[in-house]
C-alpha cells in the first residue's frame, strides 16, 4: 500500500484519503452550491493535498469512504426524482462557468482516473517478481 508512481505521487492509502475528502467538501457541496449560488460566487477553494496528514488504517478509509459514497448516492439519487436540471451552472475559481451535468461527469471520470491509478500502484510492488512475463502484462509497461 506503500508503493507511489514517483515523486509527488500517492500510494492507494493516499488516493483512498483524497477521495474521501472529496466526497465530503467537493462534488455534493459544489453540486449544492450551484443549485442555491448559481454564478453569482465561486465555488469555495479545495487544497488537493490537505489529506495527507491522516493516520487511521486503510480498512477504516475505506470504511468511511464507502459510508460517504453511499451518503452522496443517496443524496444523489433524491435530487434526480426532484427533475434536477443538469444545464443550471456554478463558477468555479479557476475554470470559470461550470455545468452541473460537466461536475457529475468529472466526479465518474474523477474516480475512474483514481481507480487506474490505484491499480498500476498495487501492480508496480509486483514488478521485480514477475520476472520474464513482465513482458505480456501492459499495466507494467506505464
Amino acid at each position: 500500500m506503500n508503493c507511489n508512481e514517483g515523486e509527488g505521487t500517492w500510494n492507494v492509502t493516499e488516493v483512498i484519503e483524497h477521495l474521501i475528502e472529496l466526497e465530503v467538501d467537493t462534488w455534493i457541496p459544489r453540486l449544492e452550491f450551484i443549485l442555491q449560488e448559481g454564478e453569482s460566487k465561486p465555488f469555495p477553494s479545495f487544497d488537493r493535498h490537505s489529506h495527507l496528514n491522516e493516520s487511521s488504517s486503510i480498512e477504516q478509509k475505506l470504511i468511511e469512504f464507502k459510508t460517504l459514497r453511499t451518503q452522496n448516492l443517496t443524496k444523489l439519487k433524491v435530487l434526480f426524482e426532484t427533475k434536477l436540471n443538469l444545464e443550471l451552472t456554478g463558477l468555479h475559481p479557476r475554470l470559470g462557468v461550470v455545468m452541473l451535468r460537466e461536475l457529475l461527469s468529472t466526479w465518474v471520470v474523477h474516480d475512474l482516473t483514481h481507480t487506474a491509478q490505484i491499480a498500476r500502484v498495487m501492480a508496480k510492488r509486483y514488478r521485480a517478481d514477475i520476472g520474464p512475463w513482465i513482458e505480456y502484462i501492459g499495466i507494467m509497461k506505464k
